[in-house]
């Protein structure tokens, strides 16, 4: 025979709370290793810059001199224009790229294939030594003249880059308009309109969402491509500090120098990239993330209010 226990107590007394559940955060000791490695390699390195043999007053003094900073006008100068002409021609290739007609898709093809198949430095150099094969210009009858006073270092760097940029680009472009859905064109041309106005009214604008995120590294990634053009002798950033370096005797400075120039650079290039992303972003996004002086703005406030509580 066995007897029931009645735990609830009397009629009417109300069950105990539940007692609150202590959570002890799991400790990952391996973390901490690790940041103290980190920490203490770093510091190793400083220490070692730091002790060396190191005229780091150079570098200040010749930050803004006035050929450093001509190398860095021009390195702007032929990012800009060898991505502009990265862009258009990537357009071009990737619209031929999806074309049904089979000469004009081979074709395109056959430019990325041999575009990023080879080094942009190997192209640079071609472009800079195309004297040796031809010797004399003449398109009949637009312009006639020696290559070696057509093929300048200016050209050079242009057509280095922005022809090797081009053939990524055009794959950038090619994903990008296949990412618009075929129901868009499907309607357009529903509506009458014309295969090109189609791409530049309703397919290009919605493949931006794409084609931008990546075309801001390719643009960061062009700016430091810049330093190969050294080799056909165009008066760029790191031409312009191994020119100083070599008449001041800081060789090794004037290279930290230009780092320091690159870092602002590509600094820059990514906070306008983080803009136009966020820009592109209004129809995809419910909320928009706040942007770094949003978020200054919030941090302020809330301490403010701190303080006044």
């Amino acid at each position: 025979m066995t007897t029931k226990i009645d735990k609830t107590g009397p009629v009417g007394t109300p069950s105990p709370a539940p007692e609150n559940i202590k959570a002890i955060p799991v400790r990952h000791y391996g973390r901490w290793i690790s940041a103290v490695v980190a920490i203490a390699l770093l510091v190793t390195l400083v220490y070692a810059f730091a002790k060396g043999d190191v005229n780091w007053d150079a570098i200040p003094d010749y930050f803004f001199d006035g050929e450093v900073l001509k190398g860095v006008r021009n390195t702007i100068w032929i990012t800009i224009l060898s991505m502009v002409l990265g862009v258009a021609l990537g357009i071009v290739l990737a619209v031929m790229r999806l074309s049904k007609n089979p000469v004009t898709s081979s074709i395109a093809w056959g430019y990325i294939w041999f575009f990023r198949g080879t080094p942009v430095y190997v192209q640079l150099l071609v472009w800079f030594n195309l004297g040796l094969v031809f010797h004399y210009i003449n398109i009949m009858p637009i312009y006639k003249d020696e290559w070696s006073d057509f093929m300048t270092p200016f050209l050079a760097a242009l057509l280095g880059l922005g022809l090797n940029e081009a053939a990524y680009m055009a794959e950038i472009c090619r994903a990008g308009i296949q990412s618009v859905d075929e129901g868009q064109t499907e309607a357009a041309q529903a509506l009458g309109m014309s295969h090109a106005k189609t791409l530049r009214r309703v397919v290009l604008p919605q493949a931006m969402r794409v084609i931008v995120p990546p075309t801001g590294n390719e643009f960061i990634n062009m700016l430091k491509t810049t330093s190969l053009v050294i080799a056909v002798q165009y008066w760029d950033l790191l031409q312009a500090t191994s020119e100083v370096g070599q008449n001041s005797g800081a060789t090794a400075e004037m290279l930290f120098l230009a780092a320091a120039w690159y870092l602002i650079l590509t600094s820059v290039l990514s906070v306008g990239q983080y803009y136009l992303e966020r820009y592109y972003a209004r129809g995809t996004s419910r909320n928009l993330p706040a942007t770094p002086l949003q978020r200054i703005r919030v941090n302020l406030l809330s301490g403010s209010n701190r303080q006044g509580m």
